[in-house]
């Protein structure tokens, strides 16, 4: 997903700054200008993978309402065994010519209906490993999204340390950076 228009704006205006900043011979303008080009490239990177994460949720839920679905169609398929198998012992238990027939029917029904089940089991399982794989991927990209907020506070402020020619609000940023870097990291862990 690409930044949206005010972010593609933002960093433009950034790196005008940070242009102008590096021709004017401060050390400090220099440091900091570079600082704001690597973290635009870090927040470029965390917003990427808080994107992808979101993805990966999205498809995860949706394959556990799909297995869920299925589940839920083999169970009703079981049930439908399990009744005409009772349908089949009632005709075999009141005897006659074809109380035998009747008979071999219903273990053939029984049969069917033991497999729908163990069949709705496996896709109820394959359903909570979806929605185990949605968390984990929820909870990364929750994860992101605070790093990546946290690494646009960092390229904001910094640029402060142009404006002001101060040192503080480029540590500030650092600090930011340090703090959303690891937070990306974190959701990984």
């Amino acid at each position: 997903m690409s930044d949206s228009p005010l972010e593609e704006l933002e960093h433009h205006e950034h790196a005008e700054h940070a242009e102008h900043a590096a021709h004017s011979g401060d050390p400090l303008i220099s440091q900091v200008t570079f600082t704001i080009a690597v973290l635009a490239v870090v927040a470029a990177i965390a917003a990427s993978l808080e994107t992808t994460e979101a993805d990966g949720a999205i498809g995860a839920k949706n394959d556990a309402v799909l297995a869920q679905d299925q589940a839920t169609d083999q169970w009703g398929f079981a049930n439908s065994k399990s009744l005409r198998k009772k349908v089949y012992e009632i005709a075999s238990d009141a005897g006659g010519a074809r109380a035998g027939a009747y008979a071999k029917s219903a273990a053939k029904e029984s049969g069917d209906e033991t497999k729908a089940r163990a069949d709705a089991q496996a896709l109820e399982t394959k359903r909570d490993a979806a929605l185990e794989r949605a968390e984990r991927h929820e909870t990364r990209h929750e994860r992101l999204t605070v790093a990546s907020t946290l690494l646009h506070m960092a390229i904001a402020i910094a640029t402060l340390a142009i404006i002001l020619h101060r040192r503080w609000p480029w540590i500030t940023a650092l600090l930011l950076s340090a703090a959303g870097v690891a937070v990306a990291a974190w959701a990984y862990l």
